[in-house]
């Protein structure tokens, strides 16, 4: 029976798009590739005629969407012969860095805001090595503090100013074109550094360019309310949310994503923590999903936008969720309102508790 080459991650499979060379040391962990799953349930709820579908990027290696860039930026860095790189993160860059830094044998330095980092994210940080530096202050101090440090240090920062982070994230449009054959009507997406929609836009700009697909999708992009510098057109200096993936008041790549949202002809908008945790919660119910609370925010904008109407009927729309929801299990538990049944371990009590609950 034939087989399957076996997949080695991104920069393998995109070499010929990428800023590689043949004899580049490839430093992967299988990135990339993750599934676009069609949402079936959440759909036929809307009671309107679009097909949703979901980029999950918590299955990448580290649970998240920043690994399809770490690959990159810990490969040139190593191609530059780096020592060591640094970073500033909510926690999704850190626990990204730091496994593709163990894997090169390179030391990662991450800096994190303290106490506002889900644990899940930190624990991947220590568990690879990293030398974790709290500070106390948001990520926005981190990011200027990295910056200033990497003027006077021999290290690489790996933040998405890296240029090279952005080349390797824009790969998951390709991957969405090459699933559905063309490239989607809407692509949604939560906000926050902004390098995300950055690289989706430089993505799917590149096949159109080439002739792959005859049309680009429009770009609508979402923020937490309480840390939404691009609602309020200006940086928020105390951004606050749950959803601390996209707890960010001064994003990076603040004037490629207006680019993005301008030139694509879409939109960004805003959501309170309620609304983000409702529509984590009936991902995980309706669909079987579990994504962590900033990537929810991309589904809790699909669906206001397809019953006000703004997403027409017919549209095909694609929905970025950024990260695992066992990256923030603390906050998942806390908005479940069903706790565990105790019973003792006899089979009268486990039938009583079935029939009990059977709806």
């Amino acid at each position: 029976m034939p087989f399957r080459p076996r997949y080695t991650g991104l920069i393998d499979k995109y070499r010929d798009r990428l800023p590689v060379h043949d004899d580049t040391r490839i430093i992967s962990l299988g990135e990339g590739n993750t599934p676009l799953i069609r949402l079936n349930n959440i759909s036929r709820q809307l009671d309107k005629e679009v097909d949703i579908y979901v980029k999950y990027e918590g299955l990448n290696p580290t649970g998240s969407f920043k690994d399809r860039g770490m690959t990159m930026a810990i490969t040139k860095a190593i191609d530059a012969n780096s020592k060591a790189v640094i970073c500033a993160s909510t926690g999704n860059t850190s626990a990204s860095a730091a496994a593709y830094s163990a894997r090169a044998g390179i030391i990662p330095f991450v800096l994190i805001p303290d106490g506002k980092i889900a644990l899940g994210k930190l624990a991947q940080a220590m568990m690879h090595g990293a030398v974790v530096i709290q500070i106390q202050g948001n990520f926005d101090d981190g990011m200027r503090l990295v910056k200033e440090v990497a003027e006077q240090a021999p290290i690489t920062i790996v933040n998405s100013i890296n240029p090279y982070r952005l080349q390797g994230q824009k790969t998951a449009a390709f991957e969405i074109i090459e699933e559905l054959g063309k490239a989607p009507d809407y692509h949604c997406l939560p906000l926050g550094n902004a390098g995300n929609i950055s690289a989706y836009w430089m993505g799917y700009n590149e096949y159109f360019q080439t002739g792959i697909v005859n049309q680009r999708p429009k770009m609508c992009a979402y923020q937490a309310s309480g840390a939404a510098p691009f609602l309020r057109g200006h940086p928020v200096e105390n951004p606050e949310t749950v959803a601390t993936a996209i707890r960010i008041g001064n994003p990076q790549s603040w004037d490629k994503a207006w680019a993005a949202q301008k030139e694509s002809g879409g939109w960004f908008d805003e959501f309170d923590d309620q609304d983000i945790l409702a529509a984590q919660k009936l991902l995980a119910e309706k669909e079987g999903i579990f994504c962590e609370p900033a990537s929810a925010i991309s589904i809790a904008g699909v669906m206001r936008d397809v019953k006000s109407g703004k997403i027409p009927e017919g549209s095909v729309v694609t929905c970025t969720l950024t990260g695992h929801g066992l990256k923030d299990p603390d906050t998942a538990i806390q908005q479940c309102t069903v706790q565990p049944i105790k019973i003792k371990a006899e089979l009268a009590e486990v039938k009583n508790a079935i029939l009990q609950n059977m709806g």
